[in-house]
Formats: structure tokens, C-alpha cells, sequence
């Protein structure tokens, strides 16, 4: 089913695998895109079997021990998920425009600048015969959001055939999500996070509705997520010489965002966005000439003309005034919202404790921790009910937790295949190795700190949909991981997804407080704390390696200080607030910069009342 393009002017990105698992089944016929994790094939199957249960549709299991049941089980619940948003699509349109009937709320949460809605307010006005005749053609001209899935390229695991014998790369993980999406009915987008895998972008290769059919149509389309420029350049080469196109460039913050934060080295979300914008021509226009000789070489329908490239972005954006300036300044095609959408309980699937932390969540509550077995920085919130789980392991004696799906095993010090740093099995054998070198109290006391702090994610981030729908009577842990961005502080109040578009379009105002700052100045913020926490766990002295790491650091962050005073004018005229508010935070932000890299003491600044 085609698309009409730009329905809506924002996106909701994949949140942890469980929050939005079934988020298309809820509100992809109303126009709306979100995206699925297909990590996580024992969640899709029981997902499955749920959603079928649940309109007594027939459910044959696939068992986990069944030939190649990774890739079929993830193939299988898409293809539910597609008939599920079909049918409601098909209802929707065959409903009348009634108050709160489907197809009402369908042009209600469309943006007031939408030509489909401005037609359908023409039609309100409209006698009844003339009434009749405009409202068959919007039925007509409505169509469902996109039913996107993510795959995190890092989550690669290569399995094992019995007596521990290695599967061929197509069985790894992410290959075997990638051949589930390849193989679905679905036509709609990949995802693909977390940095390159040439491995599994050589494989996309092989799944023919990748490419271009006939009319130059792509049924299955690849969006990058990237955090820079360079890295969207260098993935998107390699895989134009596939003849593989980019049909999507998803530009997230690296930390003021949710769940894992890949940090740049000082590289800020605005001078990003002002390079594509720049370069949006030419990096379209270089990728296709590699495309075009790339389909050459696959022996693949050639195309006349680049297909569509979109830009869009996300990462800590709350305001309607930032999702306008967003799309006006910067020209991009969509905003994506996450972690507002938290507190939507109608379209992502959460506890109601998860739900009271989230409301209940300041400044201080959040932050960027080390509890990913990834090894890479993961944002959190205090009091979530894993941690809880987890220091209640800890207290017992007995850290870790038991390794259920093994979607994280990547170390290899104490065993010939690879464990988690979050298993039992691991703390225990690292806990005894650090008991045998007679480290000091305070060193060894830390060092363990360090082993129990890592979290089993893949049952915490999963465990939200089975408690929703639930599911979780035999479940060995209830606890719930939960990653929103720092943007939660200034979210507390439980919204419908009315409420929530509404938000994001400037109808109503959720946030009660009133000392949010700018999205760009609270980036900013947090790189700057990012700086301090690297500098202050580097042993002293810095060697020159060390010093001249730091120094390009603080100057990509200058540079980026210097960008911003050069737009602050732009900025601050979406706000009633005068330009000098953005200014003056701006500056206090670079002092504080400037005083750390000096070696001084320094209060950090408290932005206030920016929106």
C-alpha cells in the first residue's frame, strides 16, 4: 500500500524492544510511523501468539529449536503486524465522520497546515451532498504509517549448531533479523543503528526488494541512523556500491537522546544539521552516481534519477516551537519523538511503577550510566525496577543476573565462547579474579563496583510488553530497564496520544515547568559534563596523546558555542523571549567550558526559562 507523503512532520523512533513492539498495531492507521526492534525473536513470537490470541486469530508456534526460527519467527510477527494495521486501516476508512469515530480522530491529529486536513475542514462546512462527494475522496486519499523495524548493527551474535559448531554468518543475529524483514510482506524501512557492519550490509545485498522493481520502486528501503556527517558518508558509499540505496539519513543526538548514547568527540546536533543542509545536494548527488554503477554491476534495474533522499532527526527535542525551527531552518523532512511518547500508555507498552518514575523523574534522577553489557554509555533514570532487582542480587551475595537470551555475549575472559558482563556467570569469575590480586579496600571496593554495575537489558528492555499484555506470570525477573533522554525531566503528565500530537503541534502545552532549556543549549550541557566526567576519570598526568584529545574536543565544542551565537537570532524568534536569553545561556555555558579546561573549579550553570 503507497504512502502519501508527509502526513505527519514527525516520527516515533524504536524505544528500548519493548516499549514499541506493537506501537504500529495502535496507531499506524492513523497516518503515524513508528518503528519495531526485531532483536529479540522470544518477544515477537509471544508477541504474536498475544495479538492472535487476541482476535482469535490461529497461531501456529514456531519453536525456538526449529530450523533457521530466528529469522521465521521475526518474519512471521511482521507479517501479523501488516494484516493487524491492514484491517484497522480498512475499519478506519469504512467508519463515519462522526465525533470520536476512527476516521475523525485520523484528520483531528493531523497538522493544522496539512492540506488533507485543510480539505477535510472544508468538508465540515461543506452541505450534505457536497459533504458526501469530499468525504469519499479523502477516504480515498488517506493512508496508513509505516511499519519501520530497527536492527542495532553491534547485535551480531554468531551462533552455534549443537557440539558447539559454529553457524555460517547468516545465522548471527542481526543477519537473521535482517533475512526475517527481507522475507516479510511488508513494505517499509530498515533501521539501522549503532555504526557499520560491512558484513551485514553485504548481505542486504542479497534480498531483491531491496532494489529497484521496474518503475524504479523500492518495496523495502534502508534508513542509516547516523550522528555526523563523515559517518553518513562512509556508510552511504559503502552500500551505493551495492547498488544499495539510502533512502533515509536519521540524524540522532549522541547524547541528548534515549537508550545507548554514541557520543561524538565534540560534534554538536546543530553545526550536524547545518553541514546536511549544506551538503544535502551534493551528498545525493555522489551517492548516486556510485548507486548507478553499483546496480550496473548487481545486474539490476537501473533507475534514470536519484530516488528520494530524506533527512531527518531526532534527540531531545519538546517544543513545537524547536519541531518548527527543526523544519524550517533546516529543512527536514521529519522530527522524530521518543521519549515524550513514554508517557503514552496508549501507544507503547509500560508498568504502571516504570510509569510513575518516568512522571515523578528531575534533572537529577537521570543520567548516562555505565549498565549496558555493550560497553557503551546508556541513558537511565534512578529507582527503575531493574535496578532495584539488581542491587537486591548485590545485597544477597549474589550479583548478576541469569543470562536468558544472550543478545550481549560478547566477552571472552573466562570462557572459549562469549558471555555477558551481565551474568552471574561473569561476576562471579570476574568478583574471584579481582580477590586473588590483594588489590587496597577502596580499589578493590571500586573495581567490583565497576564488575555488578553492568545490567541484563535484554530481559529488562523486554519485559515491559509482556507486563502490559500480561504475560508475566512465569517471568524469573519483573524488572523493567527503562532509557528515556534527559528530556523526561521536563515531561510529568500521563498524555493520550491526542494530547501528545498536539503537544508536538503547538494545539496545547504539556510542560508545566518553566525552566526547560533549549534543546541545542542542553546538548550542549551535557557534552560539557560528558567532558568533565572523561577528564576527571583519566589518571593524571595527561599524556600528549591524552591533551591533544581533550583539546579537539573543547574545540569542536567552541566551534559549535560560535555556530550557535551565529544563529541565536533564528533560534530565539521561534520563542516571545528575546534573543539575549539564548545569548546569555549560551555564554554561561561557554565559561563554564572554558574553566574546565583551564583546571578550575567551576558552579555549573542553571539554565532557566528558555522555551
Amino acid at each position: 500500500m503507497s504512502r502519501r507523503k508527509d502526513l505527519h512532520s514527525f516520527h516515533i523512533p524504536v524505544m528500548g524492544t519493548g516499549y514499541t513492539v506493537d506501537t504500529p498495531i495502535k496507531l499506524a492507521h492513523y497516518g503515524i510511523d513508528s518503528v519495531i526492534s526485531i532483536v529479540d525473536h522470544r518477544l515477537t513470537e509471544r508477541m504474536r501468539e498475544y495479538h492472535s490470541n487476541l482476535r482469535k486469530i490461529p497461531f501456529e508456534p514456531i519453536h525456538e529449536r526449529a530450523e533457521d526460527s530466528r529469522a521465521r519467527r521475526i518474519t512471521a510477527y511482521l507479517n501479523l503486524v501488516d494484516d493487524i494495521v491492514a484491517q484497522n486501516f480498512k475499519n478506519l476508512k469504512e467508519s463515519s465522520f462522526e465525533k470520536e469515530s476512527e476516521i475523525t480522530k485520523y484528520f483531528d491529529l493531523l497538522p493544522d497546515s496539512s492540506p488533507l486536513r485543510q480539505k477535510y475542514n472544508i468538508m465540515l462546512r461543506t452541505g450534505d451532498e457536497d459533504a458526501a462527494v469530499l468525504g469519499q475522496q479523502l477516504r480515498e486519499e488517506i493512508t496508513p504509517g509505516a511499519i519501520d523495524v530497527n536492527i542495532m548493527t553491534k547485535l551480531d551474535r554468531v551462533n552455534y549448531a549443537k557440539k558447539n559448531e559454529v553457524l555460517s554468518n547468516e545465522f548471527n543475529d542481526a543477519h537473521a533479523a535482517l533475512r526475517g524483514f527481507g522475507n516479510s510482506k511488508l513494505t517499509s524501512s530498515v533501521v539501522f543503528s549503532a555504526g557499520m557492519n560491512p558484513r551485514l550490509y553485504g548481505y542486504a545485498a542479497r534480498f531483491n526488494d531491496f532494489y529497484p522493481d521496474e518503475s524504479g520502486n523500492l518495496k523495502k528501503k534502508i534508513i542509516l541512523k547516523v550522528s555526523d556527517y563523515r559517518s553518513a558518508l562512509i556508510q552511504g558509499k559503502f552500500l551505493a556500491k551495492k547498488g544499495l540505496w539510502i533512502s533515509e539519513f536519521r540524524i540522532e543526538s549522541g547524547l541528548n537522546c534515549g537508550g545507548h548514547a554514541f557520543a561524538t568527540d565534540g560534534y554538536l546536533l546543530g553545526p550536524i544539521l547545518e553541514e546536511f543542509k549544506t551538503n544535502r545536494n551534493e551528498l545525493t548527488d555522489t551517492l548516486y552516481e556510485l548507486y548507478a554503477s553499483g546496480l550496473e554491476r548487481a545486474e539490476r534495474t537501473t533507475v534514470s534519477e536519484p530516488p528520494s533522499m530524506r533527512i531527518t532527526v531526532q534527540g531531545g527535542v519538546g517544543t513545537s516551537h524547536e519541531h518548527k525551527f527543526l523544519h524550517e531552518y533546516y529543512d527536514v523532512d521529519s522530527v522524530g519523538w521518543g521519549t515524550p511518547f513514554l508517557l503514552v500508555p496508549e501507544i507503547v507498552n509500560i508498568d504502571e511503577k516504570t510509569l510513575g518514575v518516568l512522571c515523578d523523574a528531575q534533572e537529577k534522577d537521570l543520567y548516562l550510566s555505565e549498565v549496558s553489557p555493550l560497553g557503551v554509555p546508556f541513558n537511565t533514570v534512578r529507582g527503575n525496577t531493574a535496578e532495584i532487582e539488581k542491587q537486591q542480587r548485590i545485597d544477597a551475595g549474589k550479583p548478576g543476573a541469569s543470562c536468558l537470551k544472550q543478545h550481549l555475549v560478547f566477552n571472552t575472559e573466562f570462557s572459549k565462547n562469549p558471555i555477558c558482563t551481565a551474568s552471574r556467570v561473569y561476576q562471579k569469575a570476574k568478583i574471584k579474579e579481582l580477590e586473588s590480586q590483594n588489590l587496597e579496600k577502596k580499589e578493590f571496593k571500586k573495581a567490583v563496583s565497576e564488575v555488578v554495575e553492568k545490567m541484563c537489558l535484554c530481559v529488562g528492555l523486554s519485559n515491559p510488553a509482556l507486563i502490559s499484555g500480561e504475560m508475566n506470570t512465569h517471568l524469573q525477573s519483573q524488572g523493567v530497564s527503562v532509557c528515556p533522554g534527559p528530556n523526561i525531566a521536563y515531561f510529568s503528565k500521563i498524555s493520550s496520544l491526542k494530547e501528545m500530537v498536539d503537544h508536538i503541534y503547538g494545539r496545547i502545552h504539556l510542560m508545566t515547568r518553566k525552566d526547560r532549556p533549549h534543546m541545542f543549549l542542553n546538548e550542549l550541557k551535557l557534552y560539557i559534563d560528558y567532558l568533565r566526567s572523561k577528564i576527571d576519570r583519566t589518571p593524571k598526568p595527561l599524556n600528549d596523546s591524552q591533551i591533544k584529545y581533550f583539546d579537539s574536543f573543547q574545540n569542536k565544542l567552541n566551534e559549535g558555542i560560535t555556530y550557535y551565537k551565529h544563529i541565536a537570532g533564528s533560534v530565539s524568534a521561534q520563542w516571545d523571549d528575546v534573543v539575549s536569553v539564548f545569548q546569555n545561556q549560551l555564554e554561561e555555558l561557554e565559561e563554564e567550558l572554558n574553566a574546565i579546561m583551564a583546571g578550575e573549579d567551576v558552579k555549573k550553570p542553571v539554565l532557566a526559562e528558555s522555551y
